[in-house]
């Protein structure tokens, strides 16, 4: 039997090693993760066996430690065994500030938080209560089956000597677990080797990328002599922080007059030395940090940027938006509320978008106000919302993040800023890529021309993956909803009208017109969401009117044709209040969208409400075309089909006579 199995996240990691080391030094026995899992086993068996295999569990309780899921059932295991706690078996240790709820918060705990490392010694060892021994040597991380060990861990939660990061932690960091990990394996897994490839962290403005770097640094920092923060996003001030190290390695060319041999030297001593961690903060591409790159050593190298595209530098490590439940655990937890389906509607507002919520739960916290109540404000004043109140663990706020790329892509690609401006109005996600190239002709002439050539749509693509702002496939165009938002919100009305009527117009021309034909329902299928999306932005600036009907005519048909009568109906009544609308309520084409409604509702079996859209649609087109018209036989047959369906029979037949004179006129 162990004395002591550990338990604890890799975000408080550093604190589990610290403590098996104060442990084993006094001459107990540790089991822990870090140290004693072999590369290759089985998880889960190595955690029953060290659970079982133990006399105490140690609970390295922190806000991370208490959300994460495998870790409640290594401390159930040990609490279950000594549920009033008379042995000792569950030995909680709090090492940061968290909220104990539940069945842990009966169970006393040391709490190391706040103290010096030698009051944290002298607490822990006398909580235990044993007697110490000192091992001959300290821990090291095993490269492999063995754990060399050489020198004694830094005490968690003091820094290295040399230092830079310009943030302080944030105290509202929360998941990325799982992420965490895959960063702290990625980096140390070659350890052994000449150098451990860099990592890059990629994804939207506003995900979380800088923040992940910057609780990876907090919580790793016991694990380097040297963490260097370098803004990497200009190429001065990457030259000018990658200079500033010379300073504190008091390397000989740190006065130097020349930018450029100080940068050598850095390098040079990186090249030479081990137990440093650089972080390039927002770098834009691979190529702007070649020559600032380490080639040899073993020191770890992480790179945030929106770029994904980082083949043959870096491997890629993609930050995606928060999943549901964990954006709603957020927004409770940060905002100091309880409602939980107000979250999940406010979530699903922003998107989870981390830098989003993050903005949501301050104000309201800030305020003293309910995410309903921050739900209301959003839909009618986004605009300021996402531009302002920023929070204080982030350099800038939603708006303002993605404005700078904007004004960025400008300057580099015109036409991917003109491609956003059209995809803003389409449904976000599966966007066919070759749409708008197929109806260019109804866009503003710059994207057109841009479009005619498919190298000049590639370019637009790229520059718009470049930053982040869309994902593209072979097929599809995918982007975020909220950069939807903010695109379509710094546009000033009548550009905002331009563009919306180009894309209803184009949309109009491609969904197909025989929706209700069985060959066409693929296609269909795929232009839907899009059509319904540009036809509710256009019907809200009042543009394109005829087009925005045309489209929710033939959603309807096609939705109709698919029993999908729910769906069909309400796309019906508002093409049907468009036409009357643009073109009087006795125009011809009125009477088509009568006919369609009535049909819908007689396939429903709502007679009563289908009969005067029926009558009414007749009285039109005979007034219009006279009572031998062929469009007169259309609606004449649907009245039979009508009675004959109510039973009544008589009128049914009346009606069906008429509309065969009229078809048997010559024309």
């Amino acid at each position: 039997m162990k004395d002591f199995f550990i338990s604890y996240t890799q975000a408080d990691r550093a604190w589990a090693e610290w403590i098996a080391w104060q442990l084993e030094e006094a001459e107990y026995s540790v089991v822990i993760q870090a140290w004693d899992f072999l590369p290759g086993s089985n998880f889960v068996l190595e955690m029953h066996k060290a659970a079982t295999a133990a006399t105490h569990t140690i609970a390295v309780l922190s806000p991370d430690y208490l959300t994460a899921l495998f870790t409640q059932s290594e401390w159930a295991a040990a609490f279950v065994q000594d549920p009033i706690g008379e042995k000792g078996t569950l030995l909680p240790v709090r090492v940061r500030s968290c909220e104990i709820t539940g069945l842990l918060k009966a169970v006393e705990y040391i709490d190391l938080v706040g103290l010096s490392e030698a009051e944290a010694r002298r607490t822990l060892l006398d909580w235990v209560k044993r007697e110490r021994r000192k091992p001959k040597a300290a821990p090291e991380f095993p490269p492999a089956a063995g754990r060399a060990v050489s020198e004694k861990p830094n005490y968690p939660g003091s820094l290295p000597a040399i230092w830079n990061i310009p943030f302080h932690r944030n105290p509202n960091f929360t998941g990325r677990e799982q992420l965490l990990a895959d960063l702290r394996v990625a980096l140390t897994k070659e350890k052994a080797a000449a150098l451990t490839q860099p990592q890059a962290i990629h994804g939207l403005g506003g995900v979380g990328k800088t923040q992940l770097a910057l609780e990876y640094a907090y919580s790793f920092a016991a694990e380097y002599g040297l963490v260097w923060w370098l803004r990497a996003e200009e190429a001065v001030t990457l030259a000018t922080d990658y200079a500033g190290l010379a300073a504190p390695l008091d390397l000989p060319e740190k006065d130097a007059q020349d930018q450029a041999a100080i940068i050598r030297a850095v390098r040079q001593w990186l090249d030479h030395n081990t137990g440093w961690l650089l972080v390039f903060d927002n770098a834009r591409q691979a190529q702007d940090l070649l020559s600032y790159l380490p080639q040899s050593g073993s020191g770890h190298v992480v790179i945030t940027s929106r770029n994904p595209l980082w083949d043959g530098v870096a491997s890629p490590l993609k930050v995606e938006v928060w999943p549901r439940a964990e954006s709603i655990a957020f927004l409770i937890r940060r905002s100091g509320t309880k409602d939980e389906k107000a979250a999940d509607a406010v979530a699903e507002a922003l998107g989870d978008l981390p830098l989003a919520l993050e903005q949501a739960g301050a104000y309201v916290k800030a305020v003293g106000s309910s995410l309903a109540h921050y739900l209301v404000l959003f839909r009618e004043y986004r605009k300021v919302l996402l531009k302002e109140h920023q929070p204080l663990a982030y350099e800038a706020t939603v708006g303002t993040t993605w404005e700078i790329s904007f004004d960025k892509l400008k300057a580099e690609v015109p036409a991917a800023v003109d491609l956003l401006n059209a995809l803003v109005f389409l449904a976000p996600e599966g966007i066919p890529r070759g749409l708008l190239a197929e109806g260019r002709e109804h866009l503003p002439k710059t994207l057109a021309q841009a479009l005619a050539q498919p190298l000049g749509m590639d370019l637009a693509i790229a520059g718009l993956v470049r930053y982040s702002l869309i994902e593209a496939t072979n097929e599809t165009l995918s982007l975020h909803r909220l950069v939807q938002l903010v695109t379509r919100d710094r546009m000033l009305p009548q550009a905002k009208k331009t563009w919306v009527t180009a894309v209803a117009k184009l949309m109009a021309q491609a969904f197909p017109f025989e929706s209700n034909d069985v060959r066409f329902w693929p296609a269909c299928e795929a232009l839907l969401t899009h059509a319904l999306a540009v036809a509710e932005h256009a019907q809200e600036c009042g543009v394109a009117l005829a087009q925005v009907s045309l489209l929710l005519n033939q959603t309807g048909i096609y939705l109709k044709s698919r029993a999908q009568y729910a769906k069909a109906e309400p796309l019906y009544r508002r093409a049907l209040e468009i036409k009357e609308k643009i073109s009087g309520p006795d125009h011809p084409d009125v009477a088509t969208g009568l006919n369609n409604l009535a049909g819908l509702l007689r396939d429903q079996g709502q007679y009563a409400k289908a009969e005067p859209l029926c009558r009414r649609a007749f009285e039109i087109r005979e007034k219009a075309y006279g009572p031998d018209h062929p469009d007169v036989a259309t609606v004449l047959e649907g009245l039979s089909v009508l009675y004959d369906e109510m039973g009544q029979k008589t009128k049914a037949q009346d009606y069906a006579a008429r509309a065969s004179r009229i078809r048997a006129i010559p024309r």
